[in-house]
């Protein structure tokens, strides 16, 4: 038996292997020899003196759980890779990729049943093995059940992702019938808790996969709303009714949900359209799609003549960054035309993927890239899409099953008034402090630098710095830091380059959240930090951060585990 399930677990790279290379032939083949030992097992289980051995004391443990895993192997192989090897072969994913003509979805949606069962196949195999108690197993039963668990949990969990794509994916892709989007495009130049000021916004139209942007507006058009619209009790005593009157604000907060529905009821209010659901995506989430696509030649007039021989007319992933979150300021005076100039950008690189430029693979991982950095948000007005979108993080939330238990996060909020966020570099770690009276303690150390030239209150356009208009000096940079802690966590203090200071407490969906106003003069560098306890989650901390300018790994620091004297 160990030897039919060793010969199998072998074939196992070998399968992922002619997956990934799109070899369904091998794959095939490879199912049915891993079918052809996992089969043999399960019978070599089920032999009748096999079977009175389960029943012994000692061994009877160590031998049930060998059969346990012998079925699950035979069971994930037999309904689980088989089912999925088949219709692996009926997906071109190269029509699955938008194009001028609009994409095959019929394939996508015809396997949805087929992934599904697949996928309650692995999980009830996985739930078979994590209900054995392992305490008493021989070393020799004990470490392949431990690997199969863990091999089982990671199919578990991309054969449910798989699923839930094949569930929601044709019909918001509108495979039953156009669907509308707000497509918000988030400028990190002036940050906001979930990335950037949703400045340059469009109607997306996804036909059949076939991509189209059609009105197209700015938050400033949009204007104040009035009513202003209600916003959860707990967000606007945090981040004040700003998020419900400006659509500049609606992502003050860093919960993409709460964001997104306030941005389609505002749009709606303001054109008497009702949409779909939103989607949001920064510059540096473009960069990573031209990766892909390659570079952009830019036809349309209007954004030609803005150029005006200053600006790139071929936009590539090194220069659409710098050129939509510093450049166009410094070439382009009118706030108007600067939006403008962002909004036709953002028609190019649509276009381009709506012709189809770059192929599945490259694109598929830029979006991945996008979305695993928080650049790339997703939110539907169906609440069972929506339900779905929110286990994950492309929904962008705060709390719920996409939120691991012992997650910190670090927000900022611009209070400058305009676009020097480009110029400050961040730091964000975690700090594992010596546990205090039974639980965890951490802190989230900031460290901030204003990198702006000494003479930037000449030197930079008045639009970037603000000119003073908000009460923030020319080249000084404002920005609300937030933190949040994990439920039930306390925050137990808060400084300011090492100095004890008083911060702003808060409650947001039962997680700890501590607000910092800080001011930062070109050159300048802060270090804030928030120190939290009464941690009662012992899993591996995790650290979202929002996506600025900067690489998120070259913001997020690895955590560093404070030293402690024993006994403590």
């Amino acid at each position: 038996m160990n030897a039919d399930l060793s010969a199998a677990a072998n074939l196992v790279q070998q399968l992922k292997h002619q997956i990934s290379s799109s070899d369904t032939g091998g794959a095939a083949s490879t199912v049915d020899q891993m079918a052809n030992y996992t089969e043999s097992a399960k019978n070599s289980a089920q032999d009748p003196v096999w079977t009175i051995a389960s029943g012994l004391p000692w061994i009877g443990p160590n031998l049930s759980a060998v059969t346990e895993v012998a079925r699950s192997a035979d069971d994930v192989t037999h309904l689980g890779m088989a089912p999925l090897v088949r219709i692996y072969d009926s997906l071109d994913w190269k029509e699955l990729v938008p194009k001028s003509s609009g994409s095959n979805l019929a394939p996508l949606k015809n396997a949805a049943p087929t992934v599904s069962s697949a996928a309650y196949a692995v999980a009830a195999s996985a739930d078979r093995l994590n209900s054995i108690n392992s305490d008493n197993l021989l070393p020799q039963v004990s470490a392949p059940l431990d690997s199969a668990r863990e091999e089982l949990q990671q199919a578990t969990t991309a054969l449910n992702t798989a699923a839930n794509v094949a569930q929601i994916a044709p019909d918001m892709l509108g495979a039953d019938g156009s669907k509308r989007y707000l497509l918000m495009i988030q400028n990190n130049a002036e940050t906001r808790a979930s990335g950037g000021i949703p400045g340059a916004l469009a109607e997306l139209t996804i036909d059949q996969g076939k991509l189209r942007l059609g009105k197209q507006s700015s938050a400033t058009e949009l204007g104040t709303m009035t009513p202003v619209l209600p916003v959860e009790a707990q967000q606007q005593q945090i981040f004040s009714s700003r998020i419900g009157k400006y659509m500049q604000d609606v992502n003050l907060t860093p919960d993409f949900p709460t964001a997104a529905a306030t941005a389609k009821a505002m749009w709606q209010q303001k054109t008497g359209e009702s949409l779909d659901g939103v989607v949001s995506i920064d510059p540096v989430a473009f960069s990573y799609l031209l990766d892909a696509t390659g570079p952009i030649k830019v036809t349309n007039p209007q954004v030609v003549a803005l150029a005006k021989g200053k600006l790139p007319v071929v936009l590539t992933k090194e220069n659409i960054v710098s050129t939509l979150l510093s450049d166009v300021y410094a070439k382009i005076e009118d706030p108007k035309l600067q939006d403008a100039y962002f909004a036709g950008v953002a028609q190019e690189v649509f276009g381009a993927l709506s012709e189809g430029n770059g192929d599945a693979k490259s694109l598929v991982a830029s979006l991945t890239r996008g979305v695993e950095e928080g650049r790339v948000s997703l939110w539907s007005a169906n609440s069972a899409q929506q339900a779905i979108i929110g286990t994950y993080k492309l929904g962008g939330s705060v709390s719920g099953p996409s939120v691991s238990p012992a997650e910190f996060g670090t927000y900022f909020n611009d209070g400058t008034g305009a676009k020097m966020d480009y110029y400050v570099k961040r730091t964000v770690q975690l700090i594992k402090k010596c546990s205090k009276d039974g639980y965890e303690e951490t802190a989230i150390r900031i460290v901030s630098t204003n990198t702006a030239p000494a003479d930037a209150a000449k030197s930079l356009p008045s639009y970037v710095t603000g000119g003073g208009h908000y009460g923030v000096a020319p080249g000084t940079v404002r920005t609300n830091v937030v933190v949040y802690g994990p439920v039930q966590a306390n925050i137990e203090s808060a400084s300011l380059d090492g100095q004890k200071t008083t911060f702003a407490p808060y409650l947001h969906a039962n997680r700890p959240v501590g607000v910092v106003g800080q001011q930062l003069t070109p050159g300048q560098t802060e270090t804030v930090e928030f120190t939290f306890g009464k941690i009662v989650q012992h899993t591996e901390p995790n650290l979202v951060v929002t996506p600025t300018v900067q690489p998120v790994k070259d913001v997020i620091l690895p955590t560093e585990n404070a030293s402690c004297d024993h006994g403590q």
